[in-house]
């Protein structure tokens, strides 16, 4: 995957091209203000949006070596330094799926409850030294502590389905310093992926194909819209005919979805009393 591959927004595109420019020949700037040379990205968006090639069109972009580090194998905070110090300069450093991964990334302030009602005997358990167990402080200074600082010219990359899961002390600044949030496909990135597999800039169908998609693109993802292209690209009228019909059916889904969870959350709210949603079906 390269830039001119990957389906998004153009403007986007061209921002996090700027910033990992930026990046790149920053060396005597990092130097100057006293800071490591690293930057972190969170992708974060629904599944298909295009998460993982974004990583490989970044890594190509700037011909830097890519570690996948899955959080779930790894035994302790010693475990994760260790790992961290074996990495070399420029590269890119990616967790996927960070919401996934561990119990240790979600909000801690939605945890108070259940924090009250541990026994005494594992709150003395938790007080224990954490150097043999994974924690969220482990975590911390692996992608913004003293650990972070023990190589130069890395990024770390973080994806996530769903960033509201996240601890707000992983989404700040120094950590996760760029949000990139991928969405479903719009018209300006089905105009790359129709070249890409049809071979094809311009077609009598392309103004169908923009209404059907809206103009923030709420109907399929790239993923999606490659897997119809994909199967008939011999046959461009043909596959954007089915294009069209597809768009159109998932636009009328996701329509549904919406409506029957705005029921849902009226029903919650019925039960626990409170006020319910006012919504138009």
């Amino acid at each position: 995957a390269s830039f001119d591959t990957i389906a998004m927004d153009p403007v986007l595109k061209e921002k996090i091209m700027d910033d990992l420019r930026d990046f790149a020949t920053g060396e005597e700037f990092y130097n100057r203000v006293g800071r490591a040379w690293k930057r972190g990205y969170l992708l974060y968006g629904p599944p298909g949006t295009g998460k993982s090639s974004m990583i490989a069109a970044m890594a190509n972009f700037l011909q830097y070596d890519v570690y996948d580090l899955e959080l779930t194998q790894v035994k302790s905070n010693v475990h994760l330094k260790d790992l961290l110090i074996k990495t070399s300069n420029r590269s890119i450093i990616v967790i996927e799926d960070i919401d996934c991964s561990l119990d240790l990334t979600a909000d801690r302030t939605k945890k108070k409850k259940k924090k009250k009602k541990k026994s005494k005997d594992h709150e003395n358990d938790s007080n224990a030294d954490t150097d043999n167990e994974l924690t969220l402080s482990g975590l911390l200074n692996f992608t913004d502590g003293l650990w972070s600082c023990c190589g130069s010219e890395r990024l770390f990359v973080f994806t996530t389905n769903h960033i509201e899961k996240l601890d707000p002390a992983l989404l700040r600044s120094g950590r996760m310093d760029m949000h990139i949030h991928l969405s479903y496909c719009a018209f300006q990135g089905f105009l790359v992926l129709a070249k890409n597999y049809l071979g094809v800039e311009e077609h009598e169908m392309f103004d169908e194909i923009r209404a059907a998609m809206g103009e923030e693109g709420v109907a399929m993802t790239p993923a999606e819209i490659s897997e119809v292209l994909t199967r008939e690209k011999r046959d461009v009228d043909g596959a954007l005919r089915s294009l069209v019909k597809e768009l159109k059916e998932s636009k009328a889904k996701r329509a549904l979805e919406k409506l029957e969870l705005l029921k849902e959350m009226e029903e919650d709210k019925e039960e626990e009393g409170e006020e319910p949603l006012c919504y138009i079906p």
